[in-house]
């Protein structure tokens, strides 16, 4: 690999990333089979940061008829007549936290870039007037049929979704806007519109009714994003570069990066897919971090779990029919549409026979980012619990589960907590964030033949058993785990099982005590 090989990290134009040294991973023969299809009219949702603007830029670039930005893609050996087509490219990314007469401007100005070089018809006032107009005159300037491109058409919306003064005014400007498309058919060679969530048929595309929606289409999975026999075939040397800097072996690198970054499926089957911003930023970097839950904190999705009372261990972990995902958010009545669109939970499994999608949190990457924006929620103080797993890490890696409950026991015992410290979710619902944000396995409310266990941590040499009690001694927890027999339950792990239980103080709020058992010893 040459060292002056290049990560395109932010960049969203086809043309610039061709004409510099920058990393692409071919996709244009999907591209031609996507143009080339029965529909002219195509929809696709993928989560932000997931190449959508990229794919709009390079059909921007295949209508426009630049085949010297393709030589060497696949596309260059399908495509023989490279036909230039007026292309009339809107992003919509910046109509953001606009009331309706702000996006209506907004609109306007989108619409004149376009008008100063096909001409404006002064007696088309509003907005769809004015796009129907441009598309008309573009086609009968160029005698070609006019290509329109879209790019994360809901963007005006999202902030709104759920307001039910503010989104009934934005979504008619936006319906108001794209009507002129279904009419303006005879002049259309293809329309092409990007997003994060599903649209809804009838609040926004009510004239539209032809569009195809290819998200979940089997053929188009790994449109957006790279799979992993991509990077196997592609980056093979990306990978290498990036142990030698990290100083571990190719194959130990490959897996961090899965680890991280893999995961994401938007249909069934699908190839395993990866996520690209932040795939391309830990190699470019050369390290392991949190690039795409970095890139934006998600606001609004923090709110969203609150209205719908979702408590951390159920984001992920759920088992439904296509129609309770793949659905238009403003009607969503669970958070399960939003989760899934936006990219925090994705396909896992899927059973032909009850027609059912198990869907959990992707990696890594967004498990332990989901769980530092909930901090808040426990503590008003989440930076000094930022330190404390860091320091409770070391000591669970090192075996020490006591050493981390006596950590913890100090720092909770400091740290003033928000409200709703009375009953014992809200220990356990904490205790879970702190030991998913210590990098390992940990599950809630397993079942077991004779109940459920709180909590089941996983590290790498061993396998926690943790029950939880609130106001009634470490004793009594241990006792049900006991009773119980939860550790027969995983025996057959490979692991030694070592049962913990933990009893919170609501007078202290926070650890009183604990017993650990590990078959040999017991801990006080």
């Amino acid at each position: 690999m040459k060292d002056s090989r290049l990560y395109p990290i932010g960049i969203q134009t086809f043309s610039k990333l061709r004409e510099g040294n920058y990393v692409y991973i071919d996709k244009t023969d999907l591209i031609y089979r996507l143009v080339c299809g029965a529909s002219n009219y195509i929809f696709l949702s993928r989560p932000r940061r997931f190449g959508k603007s990229l794919l709009t830029s390079t059909l921007r670039s295949y209508f426009e008829g630049r085949k010297e930005l393709f030589e060497g893609l696949a596309i260059e050996r399908l495509e023989k007549e490279w036909t230039r087509h007026p292309v009339l490219h809107f992003d919509m990314s910046l109509g953001k936290h606009l009331d309706r007469e702000e996006l209506e401007h907004y609109l306007g100005r989108r619409l004149s870039e376009w008008e100063a070089i096909y001409g404006r018809d002064e007696n088309a006032l509003m907005v769809n007037d004015r796009l129907e107009s441009l598309i008309k005159r573009a086609y009968e300037q160029t005698g070609q049929k006019v290509v329109v491109l879209i790019d994360e058409y809901d963007a005006p919306l999202l902030d709104v979704v759920h307001e039910e003064r503010e989104l009934p005014k934005l979504r008619n400007v936006m319906r108001n806007f794209y009507s002129p498309l279904k009419a303006c058919d005879p002049y259309l060679r293809f329309v092409f519109l990007t997003g994060i969530t599903k649209f809804s048929q009838l609040s926004i595309f009510s004239e539209l009714n032809n569009i195809e929606n290819i998200s979940m289409d089997e053929a188009y999975a790994s449109l957006c994003g790279i799979t992993e026999e991509e990077i196997r075939s592609q980056m093979g040397e990306d990978i290498a570069q990036f142990g030698k800097r990290l100083g571990i072996s190719s194959q130990e690198a490959f897996d961090a990066l899965k680890q991280n970054y893999d995961g994401y499926h938007f249909t069934w089957p699908s190839p395993d897919i990866y996520n690209p911003f932040s795939l391309l930023t830990a190699l470019h970097k050369g390290r392991i971090d949190s690039y795409w839950f970095g890139s934006g904190t998600p606001t609004y999705l923090i709110e969203m779990l609150r209205k719908f009372h979702v408590i951390p261990q159920e984001i992920g972990n759920r088992e439904c029919v296509a129609a309770d995902f793949d659905a238009p958010t403003e009607r969503m009545t669970s958070i399960t549409p939003l989760l899934y669109q936006s990219g925090y939970i994705t396909i896992k499994s899927y059973s032909h026979f009850s027609d059912l999608y198990q869907l959990d949190i992707p990696n890594r990457e967004v498990r332990v980012g989901l769980m530092r924006s909930l901090l808040p929620n426990y503590v008003q103080r989440p930076a000094e619990l930022n330190t404390l797993v860091a320091k409770m890490a070391e000591k669970i890696y090192n075996g020490d589960m006591e050493g981390a409950l006596r950590l913890m026991r100090t720092v909770l015992s400091t740290i003033p907590y928000c409200d709703n410290t009375h009953y014992e979710g809200h220990y356990q619902q904490l205790l879970y964030v702190i030991f998913t944000l210590l990098g390992n396995y940990v599950d809630v409310e397993v079942r077991t033949p004779k109940g459920r266990v709180d909590m089941v941590l996983r590290t790498p040499s061993t396998l926690y058993v943790i029950e939880l009690k609130l106001d009634q001694g470490a004793e009594a927890a241990m006792e049900q785990i006991d009773l119980k027999e939860y550790p027969e339950r995983f025996a057959l792990c490979g692991l030694p099982v070592v049962k913990v239980g933990i009893n919170f103080s609501t007078e202290k709020r926070t650890i009183e005590g604990w017993k650990i058992e590990d078959g040999c010893n017991t801990i006080q």
